[in-house]
Order: structure tokens, then C-alpha cells, then sequence
């Protein structure tokens, strides 16, 4: 049953100690991992039964890969550890007095540790109602969502006698100057050009239009000024148009407005920042930081010894005090640290040393032979960094099986420049985005 403590999972023989982690994502799985095979039992607990590379979400987005390239069911990643339970249901709530974890269908998961691992989802900033019209990149859905109104438009194009029109369709709008906005900028404008010139014969390159919208002075704030001029650069080569300085006031269907100037567009997509999940809410505690839980050391929640908060979920502070950025590297440290110090704490009775981050660089793909790479002493650019970017991102996934099969289509897509998920579902209707969709855990 959904509320037991699990049995048959304990390898001691002895009660075994409760582990309970919400989420699996990066930080959700690498704990995981880290405390598989032990005496210790764990259930997992994730809305979704798959868990997501989201980085190449936009590769999805832009029609190079599939959905199931770049995912894969929690139950197969985690199924080779016999003290793991997996469940599928919704956590609604926590009882931090009776340890216990509430779900969706009225069950309760009791814990002796909990570990919060939910992830984040696109802010909005007050507009919600845009979520309809300019879809982020957390989910599957929203990639194939994306993918379907940039290929829809592009055929609507291909009918349409009224250029006006024409352009407005091939108009793409990403608003957000982040790395998931110069990303998708540069794949959109390398899957357009791509498209226009083999497939279609009633559109030219000139009628399309690939607009990064950004409200601060600068793309990519978080990288160094040499990096970012060369990311200019590589966008504009591409035909990219990149508007700073511009913070959005209105967006509909068809049209974003900006600093008072109107774009029509056939495919608005957001990366305009994000906040983590609502977890803090479960525990009564006021995010900051974009909603972020604050956290101890050894990323215990503030005043919750027995509740430890991982990832994009989590506030934790660098050693110069500044908080840690969303990026999957720290959540993946995160959660392996917290596995080695839950299975040294409770197997050995030894106290938990403070989590260290080590910066392993941080990096964006501006499109074919073009990356960034910022390992802060040093920086990388060009076709060595894209090169990097690659394998980095290749290494990263869940498998071998994931690993092989994406590299293999990068290779072909590489030496062919050929699109090989570009299919639109003709059930249009189920690609309707709900105005409340969460974030994927």
C-alpha cells in the first residue's frame, strides 16, 4: 500500500531507516543512486514516471531528437536496487510533526529523512496567462508543444497567399537572453534555414525571422563580456536578431509586445528566469530567491534537521556566500553529497561534513560548431567548446543505451544537417497548454 513502510527491502535484517525523496530529477536520482544497494530504505516519489535530461529538451523543441532520446521510466533507472521503491502519485503536503509525506490519493509515506528534490518551473512574473501562448522548456509536453506550432506555422506559411502573413508565421519570438533562449534561438534559425531551402518551395530564407528578446543590458548575464560578444556574433550570423533592453508587456496568441513595439509571430517560446517549486509552502516557509528553501551546510532545511532540500529546489550558498546557481551540475553534486553523508550518518553513525561545489564550467551551444564554455579562471569558445559542450552533455545522460544512440544522431545530423523528428501530431487539440500546468518534479 502507498502509506506502508516498504518491506522486504531491508538488506540487514534489522528495521531499516526511512528514506523518502520527492522528485527525479538530476539531485532526486543521483541520491538515489548513492543509496542504493545499502540498508537503508528508500521510496522515491515523482509525478511523472520518467525522469528528463532537460538540457537537450530544446533539441526536442527543434525536431533533432526524440522524446524517449532524452528520457527514460524511473522504475528501469532505479530498478536495479532492491532497497528502491518507486512511486507514482503527487506529493500535497508534508507533516513534518508525524514525518509522514501526503499524497494526491489521500495515502501518507512516513520518513525519517526527507529529502525535497522538486525541481523549478519558468517565472512568469505575474502573467500566468502567458503560459498559454509562450510555452518554457521543462517538459516533454512543452518541447512537443513548441515543436508543433514552429512546424504548423511553417506549413501555414507554405498555403498562405498574403506575404504580411507569411512573415508573421515564420516570425519565432523567444523571450529570455539565458542560455535556454540563445539555444533555441540558434536551433530555430538552423532548423528554419534548413527546412526553407529542402522542403518547401513557396518560402525564402528572407521571409523568416529568428527574435531574441531581452529585458536587461545583456544575453547571458551570467557569462564574462569576451563570451557574450561572441555569442553576438554567432547569433547574428545566423540571422538572429537580439533585442536588449527590452522588457515585455503583452503577450497574446499571435503577438508579444515589448518596450511598446509589437512582434507577430507563428511560435513565441519563454526563458525569461525561473522559481523553484512550491515545496517551501508544504512546510509553511517563505522562499527567497525565487522561491528557493533555504538550507544548512549540509542541506538540511533551516529548522528541519530531518528534511534536507536539493537542486533547483534548494538555497544553498557558495563558499563566498553568494547563493548557487539552478544549473544540473549542482543539483547532481547535491544529491550524490547527501547520499554519501545519509549513508555515513545513518549506517555509521559518523556527522555530515558541509557540501563543497565544484565548478565544473558553465556553458551554452549557440548553434552548429559554435559553444561557450566559462570554467572561470579560463574560457573557451568556437568549435573545441561546442566539441566539449557535446561530450559533456553526451556523458551526462541516464545510460549508455541514451548515450550511444544520441551521439550516433548527432553524427548523422552532423554530416547530413538532416532533422529526423519533425512529425506533427494531427491531433492538434491535445496540445492545448493548461494555464495551471506545474513543474515537473
Amino acid at each position: 500500500m502507498a502509506g506502508e513502510t516498504p518491506q522486504g527491502n531491508n538488506m540487514t535484517g534489522a528495521t531499516a531507516h526511512r528514506v523518502v525523496i520527492v522528485g527525479a530529477g538530476f539531485a532526486g536520482l543521483a541520491a538515489a543512486r548513492t543509496l542504493g544497494n545499502t540498508g537503508i530504505d528508500v521510496t522515491v516519489i515523482d509525478r511523472r514516471n520518467h525522469n528528463l535530461f532537460q538540457p537537450l529538451l530544446y533539441q526536442v523543441a527543434t525536431a533533432a531528437l526524440s522524446p524517449a532520446d532524452i528520457s527514460e521510466p524511473i522504475r528501469r533507472t532505479l530498478g536495479r536496487f532492491r532497497n528502491i521503491k518507486v512511486m507514482l502519485a503527487e506529493v500535497t503536503g508534508i507533516d513534518p510533526s508525524a514525518r509522514t509525506v501526503k499524497l494526491d490519493h489521500g495515502a501518507s509515506v512516513p520518513y525519517d529523512q526527507l529529502v525535497i528534490a522538486t525541481g523549478s518551473e519558468y517565472n512568469y512574473f505575474g502573467h500566468e496567462d502567458w503560459r498559454a501562448w509562450a510555452p518554457g522548456l521543462k517538459t516533454i509536453h512543452e518541447a512537443r508543444l513548441i515543436r508543433q506550432r514552429l512546424l504548423l506555422a511553417f506549413e501555414k506559411a507554405e498555403l498562405s497567399q498574403d506575404s504580411e502573413e507569411k512573415k508573421a508565421l515564420l516570425t519565432s519570438v523567444i523571450i529570455g537572453g539565458g542560455p535556454t533562449g540563445v539555444e533555441m534561438a540558434g536551433a530555430i534559425a538552423e532548423l528554419g534555414r534548413f527546412m526553407i531551402t529542402r522542403d518547401f518551395r513557396k518560402l525564402e530564407p528572407d521571409h523568416m525571422r529568428v527574435i531574441l528578446i531581452e529585458a536587461g543590458p545583456k544575453i547571458l548575464s551570467a557569462f564574462p563580456d569576451n563570451l557574450v560578444q561572441y555569442a553576438l556574433r554567432e547569433l547574428e550570423k545566423t540571422g538572429v536578431e537580439v533585442l536588449t533592453n527590452l522588457p515585455v508587456e503583452a503577450v497574446t496568441k499571435d503577438e508579444v509586445v515589448a518596450g511598446s513595439r509589437h512582434f507577430r509571430a507563428g511560435c513565441i517560446i519563454w526563458g525569461a528566469g525561473v522559481k523553484a517549486s512550491p515545496a517551501g509552502r508544504w512546510l509553511g516557509i517563505e522562499g527567497k530567491a525565487g522561491g528557493r528553501i533555504p538550507v544548512e551546510p549540509d542541506l538540511s532545511v533551516t529548522g528541519f534537521p530531518d528534511i534536507f532540500a536539493i537542486g533547483d529546489t534548494a538555497l544553498g550558498l557558495a563558499e563566498d556566500g553568494k547563493p548557487l546557481p539552478a544549473l544540473a551540475q549542482v543539483a547532481k553534486q547535491q544529491g550524490e553529497y547527501l547520499g554519501r553523508a545519509l549513508k555515513e550518518k545513518l549506517l555509521d553513525g559518523k556527522p555530515a561534513e558541509p557540501f563543497h561545489f565544484h565548478n565544473r564550467g558553465n556553458t551554452a551551444v549557440i548553434g552548429r560548431n559554435a559553444a561557450i564554455f566559462d570554467f572561470g579562471k579560463w574560457t573557451l569558445k568556437g568549435w573545441f567548446a561546442w566539441l566539449l559542450w557535446a561530450i559533456v552533455h553526451v556523458y551526462l545522460l541516464v545510460n549508455f543505451e541514451k548515450r550511444l544512440l544520441v551521439s550516433i544522431q548527432w553524427i548523422w545530423r552532423y554530416l547530413t544537417r538532416q532533422r529526423g523528428a519533425r512529425l506533427i501530431d494531427e491531433n492538434a487539440a491535445a496540445f492545448v497548454p493548461s494555464s495551471t500546468q506545474r513543474t515537473e518534479t
